[in-house]
């Protein structure tokens, strides 16, 4: 009998260490989930280097510095129409890290309602080297056309906000909004029927063609292999890792992913193995 009141003690402890410890473990995994708000804590990652990295200015004083050498170039060619440059506008020459850590720091992703309230401040501070380069283009007589999704009530705090660090407007017909559709195509179209356009700037691939619309990643890195020799020629790409069509391609463009969802597929996706 005392045995068998041993055995039973014994297994009763047991029980009881392992609810403790599958009740620990239970706990840790809600508390220390590995990619919890790594989308969020992203942004913040991001915006720290856009902000603050030396490096990152290097980047966009390299950019802009390739992207004047081949506006001198084209400047020595003979051209049967005026010359132009296409430029996108967030990212590619404004900063707006600002809005995307406001955000992060209030637990909250982007949305097109605060996104109208930031733009519509005019305060996005400009890229490193950035009001050079446009100001160096327009004293040569090349027209700067920017061509932006920021849709039409935008306008007013955009053109605030390029008027407030210099940024050169020959006509108000260059700032093109978004109307209908994201494609920047038709828009490009429309201003290579009077103009050379001998430059193209921005951020996003999008910005540059259409091969690299609406593409799933794989498609949009072979586009880039196909289009090697256009970059840093006609192409000048500033460096973007807090938002994009990178990101957008890896969720297939679908946009109704929780963020739960979003952070799992992030942390499965990135290898720590070649």
């Amino acid at each position: 009998m005392k045995n068998f009141k041993l055995i039973i003690a014994s297994a009763l402890f047991a029980s009881v260490i392992s609810c403790q410890t599958a009740t620990q473990v239970s706990k840790n995994a809600t508390q220390n989930t590995p990619y919890e708000n790594l989308g969020r804590d992203g942004k913040l990652y991001a915006a720290f280097y856009q902000q603050r990295a030396a490096e990152y200015e290097a980047l966009c004083l390299q950019a802009y510095n390739i992207g004047k050498l081949r506006l001198d170039e084209a400047l020595a060619q003979k051209s049967e129409k005026p010359l132009a440059i296409v430029s996108d506008i967030d990212e590619t020459f404004l900063d707006n890290s600002y809005y995307a850590v406001e955000r992060s720091k209030m637990g909250k992703d982007y949305d097109q309602k605060t996104w109208e309230e930031w733009t519509a401040k005019g305060i996005a501070k400009p890229l490193t080297g950035s009001q050079e380069f446009y100001q160096y283009a327009a004293s040569k007589g090349i027209q700067v056309f920017y061509v932006t999704n920021r849709v039409e009530q935008e306008r007013e705090g955009t053109l605030k906000n390029l008027k407030k660090y210099n940024f050169p407007l020959q006509s108000d017909s260059n700032l093109i909004l978004r109307s209908k559709e994201s494609s920047k195509e038709t828009r490009r179209k429309d201003i290579a029927k009077n103009y050379n356009i001998v430059l193209l700037l921005g951020d996003n691939l999008a910005d540059f063609s259409s091969i690299f619309d609406k593409k799933s990643e794989a498609e949009r890195s072979n586009a880039v292999k196909n289009s090697a020799e256009d970059f840093g020629k006609k192409f000048i790409i500033i460096p973007n890792v807090g938002y994009g069509d990178w990101e957008a391609s890896f969720y297939n463009y679908k946009y109704d992913y929780t963020k739960q969802q979003k952070d799992s597929m992030m942390y499965n996706a990135v290898k720590a193995n070649p």
